[in-house]
């Protein structure tokens, strides 16, 4: 099992990165649930985003395409990454069996849930895990007019600034796998050079329960996956200490996005 250093993964992490590949998934982000899930809307109106550029492109990967599904295949690590919105309660339990494991993850952050619990961004990061761009109101980005599209994606990255210095190391779009070649130009306008896919789906956001969640993993994952994965929900929690038994059966070790791609 391959395990990773503080100072190594230290180092890793301020390491530019960028991802997103041309895989064939279109769907997989779970709609607005009372339980889970993504909130559409905040109780109140949302802060308009700025109109500056959040902070310079970072370098792409130059060996990785636009979008990216998976990192490289000889190596025994995997990501984990949650799209970040829901049930604090749940983000906590997850970050702290990783930590306890010696695991880190990648964390979407939907921007009104961090206006909502804006100590997670801190959280997410003091555990040496990595946070990104899931869009500010978790809608279907991609059928969206580029205004709005770009509003989104400006308006996470703004909050993910505000809350921790940084716009984030990649970007995801709401609603979707894959993100259109539209939002994929303005991903990369806002400083995101890559646009992260996934490969192995958890269906975690159906509710189908723990050994599921597992089942669903297990059944696709191999060295160099990404899976996706939500905060929000019991069934991953549930599920959580198993997977990362099975991993360990496997001799796959979970780092973060970055630490896969670089």
């Amino acid at each position: 099992m391959v395990r990773v250093t503080t100072t190594d993964r230290r180092a890793v992490l301020r390491a530019s990165a960028g991802i997103v590949a041309a895989g064939v998934l279109t769907t997989g982000c779970a709609p607005g649930t009372a339980t889970g899930g993504a909130a559409p809307h905040p109780a109140g109106p949302s802060p308009a985003p700025t109109s500056r550029t959040p902070a310079p492109a970072r370098a792409p990967l130059l060996h990785y395409p636009a979008q990216i599904p998976h990192g490289p295949r000889d190596r025994p690590r995997v990501a984990l990454t949650f799209h970040g919105n829901g049930d604090p309660a749940t983000a906590h339990a997850l970050l702290s069996t990783a930590e306890k494991h010696g695991s880190r993850v990648t964390v979407f952050a939907v921007g009104t849930w961090l206006d909502a619990h804006p100590g997670l961004a801190r959280r997410v990061l003091d555990g040496g895990h990595e946070l990104g761009n899931h869009t500010l109101r978790h809608l279907d980005v991609n059928a969206m007019p580029e205004a709005d599209a770009d509003a989104e994606i400006r308006g996470c990255a703004e909050r993910l600034k505000g809350l921790t210095g940084s716009i984030g190391t990649w970007f995801r779009p709401s609603r979707a796998a894959r993100a259109t070649p539209l939002v994929q130009r303005l991903a990369q306008r806002a400083g995101y050079p890559h646009v992260l896919s996934y490969d192995v789906d958890s269906l975690d956001f159906t509710s189908p329960g723990a050994p599921a969640v597992v089942r669903n993993v297990m059944a696709g994952v191999r060295a160099g996956s990404i899976v996706s994965l939500h905060f929000g929900y019991a069934d991953t929690v549930a599920a959580f200490p198993g997977l990362l038994h099975e991993l360990d059966r496997r001799g796959l070790h979970a780092v973060t996005t970055t630490e896969l791609l670089t």
